[in-house]
């Protein structure tokens, strides 16, 4: 298994969250979207730009700015 940054992670990858690495405003807004550790996500598409990219959580789509992407760390499968 390796660790990636969620903006390096592929159309279609998936993996598990192992940590979000902000506090303040954005850490809160992060995690109030159930974007926590031990949750699976799926890269769904993202913008011609890379720019925002769509991921499936618990059923549903969130979209995330690259600066927010950030800093989130994903466990993927090799």
């Amino acid at each position: 298994m390796t660790e990636l940054n969620l903006r390096q992670m592929a159309v279609n990858q998936s993996g598990t969250i192992t940590a979000v690495r902000v506090g303040g405003e954005l850490g809160r807004r992060i995690r109030e979207m159930g974007l926590v550790p031990g949750t699976e996500i799926t890269i769904k598409q993202r913008a011609p730009l890379n720019d925002p990219v769509a991921l499936r959580v618990m059923g549903g789509t969130l979209t995330l700015r690259n600066q927010e992407a950030d800093f989130i760390t994903v466990k993927v499968a090799d």
